[in-house]
């Protein structure tokens, strides 16, 4: 008979920080990886390590003991302690697609430090759900083994799956299949990834032990070979494993104890596993459960902090990385030490006890200061590349007409109209020649005299100007000190058409200039209207939106809902027998506050009235640790207004309605959501999801009892019949559900206010309760067909992204006025990235497929290239492209494909 092998693997996973602040945890990973040097050092029998997957632990242990590098590298090249492949365990639903790249990047880069012994296992020990497109990723980075806790239902050796078994396994070893048809083996963590910790020396205590945990391994396993991970959260560790595997091997003869790692694991499973398993698609998100423990809420748990993380995420990968890959072309060299930085410093905020929200109150503040540092690193990247395009591009167009010209850059990588705002100073003074206070009592007295905006064409634009009066500024000379001035300014704000995908329009303020104002955009009473949308406001506040283009017309749009929470920072739960409060029939305050012919804004004010918290009910469960969907507190009778500021902006020509809404919240214990009724049958739904928009059934499988069924989201979520659609994009509001009302109306969560952590233990975070002022971000988006088949999704994307507005020399330069460094198209293609790659100094653009079918990917450059070339996302060479005049190429994209081209210039 052939023996079983319990194949042991030392570890611990590590949440660096989460129910005790970051330095409460960085200090025991000191003792920890203190602890681990030693006993490799001491027991020779101690075979190796497994850190978890994210080399930031050598980076967070190295920061107080520098001295102990040598060591590590020494026991890393020998294979004792296995590092990799990612930098940070990231929640993947919360971060962006990019993002979940240059996780695994970063993490190969870091560990090359080392020896370049990367442990090559796409390791998701603890993540709430898992990606669709993770088998895809891993397969570019040259991994085809993933590991993995969540989102399959293991159903045991002797047992079906069920009709639907695209998430469910009768094993915990499987194939894992992405949407583009990558596949994987999916190992799941059936018994968790605490199986085989503490393991008894002690024979009897060893003896009971083994005699459970084989028999459960044994259950789920698909060969003779068995999973069991030796540590846990936090676990320190264990120093006596090589005496406790001497003691199972002489208590267990007919089963091979061996102290393992995931290499020789993976090695030992290929070799048996059988030829019928399981295969899983897509997304795993616990969708063949009770949906009580997904997790999910978490999308909306402190949501300030997933607003801050998607606007740092936009303006690296959609602003600052295409800039300064652009200025690379004209000599700027690329700052890949910066990028990496900040990158690092975000990614810092990427764990999922992190971004999830779901830590006490310390971790989260530290967040922010985070998120600022990153952010104010790729700033100072945007400023430090638009300067020197700036001085580059020829404006001689404008010379002698008493012009003072500003570019507008696109980087959204989609040609793009829009409104722009920009302050053009008309004259300097620095403080050189006078005391400031001097300079801006003379400057104050020079008339503005009036002007419009003046294209390249000669064109004069329609735009608005107010005088901006006498502003500070100062510039920063690379070879002097720096220089303050008083300047002398006008405020502009306009409608920009046609400004092409990774490039720019170079336009001029001309005094003197003049142009007749055209029609306003609102054309009745609380009524704003365009040549594509007609948008009315109701008394209550919702809207009644028709799109010309179809003649459809969408009534109750944005009606507020509230709803008790008695959950956690994890999980949502409304009190039982409790129904929702909305603002439809509430009679709103109403008023135009902006009427423009290219932008026309009406306000809307609710003071509405809601409970102030759950009752005291809900803080003595908490303190007794009730199970959150065991508890009877209800919503407290006393009232407080809850105070809701909503602008509906409609532009010129513009597909979409834009919404901020501004929240004065003084009640805790409670979720706030915007509704969207679509009104469209259909039983699935499509939600931006990592690199797809994933289909997800709008009714849970049977086995769900949640009343609720949220999900993920990322830019976007959209409901169509075939013919007609609705779609709602967002800015960092990542939570959204169809509800089952025979309406499928979309409802994005805005708000969502706890007061514990939750899991394991009472941990009260108060501040997770949301007081204050918070805002929200999001567009309404009616159209033809499907978001893919529309193209709404690049209205969807568009929306996140900042424009560039800066003033510019009249000057001669390389670069004409108008100009763009890379075109290119593709139906149902998306935009992903463009950037420098750091090992070959080539340009890579990512871009990836929404659709499940062939798509063609045509891209064109103004000047000739060395050559292009498909990478990987590694951005590494994968084969040769044939080009047109070595300017242009075509590429099919096959169904869901993620797909880098190499382009070197």
């Amino acid at each position: 008979m052939t023996k079983k092998t319990a194949h042991i693997i030392s570890h611990t996973h590590w949440d660096r920080e989460w129910y005790m602040p970051y330095e409460y945890h960085h200090t025991l990973l000191i003792e920890l990886m203190d602890t681990l040097l030693d006993t490799l050092y001491n027991d020779p029998g101690f075979k190796s390590f497994h850190l978890d997957g994210q080399t930031i632990m050598l980076e967070d242990y190295l920061q107080v003991r520098p001295e102990m590098k040598e060591k590590l590298t020494k026991y890393i090249q020998e294979g004792r302690i296995h590092i990799g492949p990612w930098y940070i365990l990231q929640d993947e639903f919360l971060t962006s697609s990019e993002a979940n790249v240059r996780n695994m990047q970063i993490g190969h880069r870091d560990a090359k430090q080392y020896g370049g012994n990367i442990s090559k296992v796409g390791y998701f020990p603890d993540s709430f759900g898992n990606m669709g497109q993770a088998p895809q990723i891993l397969k570019q980075s040259g991994i085809d083994v993933a590991v993995f806790g969540r989102g399959v239902k293991p159903t045991g050796f002797n047992n079906q799956v069920s009709e639907d078994a695209a998430y469910e396994s009768p094993f915990s070893e499987m194939i894992w299949e992405s949407p583009d048809g990558s596949r994987v083996i999916g190992i799941l963590f059936a018994n968790w990834y605490c199986n085989g910790m503490e393991v008894p020396v002690d024979e009897p205590q060893a003896v009971a032990y083994w005699d459970k945990q084989i028999p459960n391994a044994e259950k789920f396993a698909s060969t003779r070979h068995l999973l069991f991970m030796n540590g846990c959260d936090h676990q320190p560790i264990q120093t006596d494993l090589s005496k406790a595997i001497e003691v199972a091997k002489k208590l267990f003869p007919d089963v091979d104890f061996v102290h393992s790692n995931f290499n020789d694991y993976v090695d030992e499973l290929r070799k048996e596993l059988p030829e019928n398993l399981q295969t899983v698609h897509g997304e795993l998100r616990s969708q063949r459960t009770d949906g009580w423990y997904t997790l999910v809420n978490t999308a909306s748990s402190r949501v300030y902090l997933k607003q801050m993380n998607a606007e740092n995420q936009t303006l690296l990968e959609k602003v600052a990385e295409p800039l300064a890959a652009i200025a690379h072309q004209a000599g700027k060299p690329y700052p890949h030490h910066l990028f990496v930085y900040a990158w690092k410093t975000l990614m810092q905020n990427h764990p999922h006890d992190s971004i999830c929200g779901c830590s006490v109150d310390e971790v989260h503040r530290e967040m922010v200061t985070r998120f600022e540092k990153s952010k104010h690193t790729t700033e100072t990247i945007i400023n430090e590349t638009v300067d020197s395009l700036l001085k580059q591009i020829d404006t001689s167009v404008y010379s002698g007409k008493q012009a003072v010209p500003f570019t507008v850059f696109n980087s959204t990588g989609y040609n793009r109209d829009g409104v722009v705002e920009v302050t053009i100073e008309l004259s300097r003074r620095y403080f050189r020649e006078a005391h400031p206070m001097k300079l801006a009592a003379e400057m104050k007295k020079d008339p503005i005299v009036p002007g419009a905006v003046v294209d390249a064409d000669g064109n004069v634009l329609d735009c608005e100007w107010e005088d901006a009066g006498v502003v500070f500024g100062y510039d920063l000379p690379k070879d002097k000190f720096r220089q303050p001035y008083m300047a002398r300014a006008v405020k502009v704000r306009l409608q920009v058409q046609d400004i092409p995908a990774f490039g720019y329009k170079t336009l001029a303020w001309v005094t003197g200039a003049s142009k007749e104002q055209g029609a306003s955009l609102v054309t009745g009473e609380f009524t704003l209207e365009n040549d594509r949308l007609k948008a009315v406001v109701a008394e209550d506040g919702s809207l009644t939106l028709t799109d010309k283009s179809t003649g459809h017309t969408h009534a109750g749009l944005n009606v507020y809902e509230d709803a008790g929470d008695i959950g956690n920072e994890y999980m949502f739960r409304m009190p039982a027998g409790s129904k929702p409060l909305t603002t439809a029939g509430l009679k709103a305050e109403r008023k135009v506050v902006e009427n423009t012919p290219y932008r026309a804004v009406i306000e809307v004010a609710h003071n509405w009235s809601i409970p102030v918290s759950a009752d005291d009910k809900l803080e003595e469960e908490r303190r007794d640790i009730v199970d959150f969907n065991l508890r009877k507190a209800q919503r407290s009778t006393e009232l407080v207004t809850f105070r809701i500021i909503t602008r509906y902006t409609l532009d010129r020509g513009a597909k979409r309605v834009d919404v901020h809404v501004t929240m004065d919240n003084k009640s805790k214990d409670h979720r706030v959501r915007a509704l969207f009724p679509s009104g469209f049958e259909s039983e699935t739904h499509l939600a931006e999801s990592i690199f797809e928009a994933a289909r997800r059934n709008n009714i849970p499988a049977k086995e769900w009892e949640n009343p609720s069924n949220d999900q993920h989201q990322h830019t976007f979520v959209s409901v169509s019949d075939g013919k007609l659609g609705l779609t709602v994009a967002n800015k960092g509001l990542f939570e959204y559900e169809v509800s089952q009302d025979n309406k499928n109306t979309i409802a994005v969560t805005l708000l969502r206010s706890s007061g514990e952590l939750g899991d394991w233990g009472y941990f009260p975070t108060p501040e997770a309760q949301c007081i204050g002022v918070h805002t929200a971000e999001y567009a309404i988006i009616p159209h033809a067909g499907d978001v893919v088949a529309s193209g709404a999704y690049a209205e969807a994307h568009s929306f996140q992204v900042p424009w560039v507005v800066r003033q510019v020399e009249v000057q001669d330069g390389k670069f004409p006025v108008n100009h763009a460094f890379l075109a290119w198209n593709g139906e149902g293609v998306a935009f992903s990235s463009l950037k420098m790659a750091e090992e070959t100094g080539d340009m890579v653009g990512r871009w990836f497929n929404f659709k499940h079918e062939e798509a063609a990917l045509n891209v064109s450059l103004p000047e000739a290239a060395k050559g292009f070339y498909r990478s990987n996302i590694m951005e590494e060479v994968q084969e040769n492209i044939a080009s047109t005049n070595n300017r242009e190429v075509s590429v099919a994209l096959s169904s869901a494909e993620i797909f880098s081209l190499g382009i070197q210039k």
